[in-house]
């Protein structure tokens, strides 16, 4: 029988995953809150659902149909989990023929650790509200995990890069920012890599395990965004401090440079038997400079 994944979140990581699944033969349907994008995924050969919180899906049996593989990407919201507020009573008959059902969360979730390593065994220590949230809906999927039997594993995920999403693409873009905070660093992971280490728990299920994901190499922004001008032979964006450029950012930019981590993958590779395409951003970037031509 054809393996089909259900993606609760057809966003730019479940995308890339449902590609490289549909080449392998795999039929792969989800949701989406825009018509728009839903008609897109769909010419690509997507089984597309609207929803969100106000929109809940009208069958969800029917939705999911013979689905073993369930994806959750949507992010919490001030009010929760929309999958759990909207269904989890409807996906919870489901859930004991499942054969992997994975959560995308945050490596937020370890909050500000002054540059220090964590690990899947960090205590949690969320900051930001979004990371409040994110502990929330991990605990919400654990719990439901507990009452129905679902293969839960959860992956906590850094700063998502790829092709349209890299500081190759807002250099191109020219509003690349050069952002100085001493100390201050990030991991990050290529799309592909998170596709590939997504696949790899799919093919080795281990019920309630958790993944931190991302590549061999914390590193600051600024040297990611210089490296990248290097690349395409292009003068970097000069140096901001961070206490100038501040009052220019978002509150959401803000926060994501007040907190620093290096995360650690170990578990990822010994478990899932990942090897990284991209091991560090230099490598990712190459392959997305020579992809799109200098």
């Amino acid at each position: 029988m054809q393996e089909h994944l259900f993606c609760f979140g057809l966003g730019y990581s479940a995308a890339v995953l449902g590609r490289d699944l549909m080449a392998k033969g795999w039929r792969i349907s989800g949701t989406t809150r825009s018509t728009e994008r839903a008609e897109a995924l769909r010419r690509e050969g997507f089984a597309v659902h609207v929803f969100d919180r106000e929109i809940p899906l009208a069958d969800v049996r029917a939705a999911l149909d013979d689905a073993r593989h369930v994806l959750v990407s949507t992010p919490p919201d001030a009010d929760g989990d929309p999958v759990l507020a909207a269904h989890a009573g409807d996906l919870a008959p489901l859930a004991r023929d499942w054969k992997w059902l994975g959560y995308l969360s945050t490596t937020g979730v370890y909050g500000d650790r002054g540059g220090a390593w964590v690990g899947e065994t960090t205590p949690l220590q969320p900051t930001s509200e979004r990371a409040r949230r994110r502990v929330d809906a991990e605990r919400g999927w654990q719990d439901f995990a507990a009452r129905t039997g679902a293969p839960l594993h959860i992956f906590r995920l850094p700063g998502i890069y790829g092709p349209g999403r890299s500081a190759i693409d807002a250099l191109r873009a020219g509003n690349a920012r050069r952002i100085d905070k001493p100390g201050q660093v990030f991991s990050r992971i290529h799309v592909e890599d998170l596709a590939q280490a997504l696949a790899a728990s799919m093919a080795k299920p281990d019920p309630g395990a958790i993944y931190n994901i991302c590549d061999d190499e914390p590193a600051p922004q600024h040297a990611v965004i210089a490296h990248a001008a290097i690349l395409l032979n292009m003068s970097p964006p000069p140096l901001e401090p961070f206490e100038d450029a501040a009052k220019t950012m978002s509150a959401m930019a803000q926060s994501f440079y007040a907190e620093s981590k290096r995360v650690r993958n170990e578990k990822m590779k010994r478990e899932l038997g990942v090897r990284l395409l991209y091991p560090t951003y230099r490598e990712g970037l190459a392959a997305l400079t020579d992809s799109a031509g200098r």
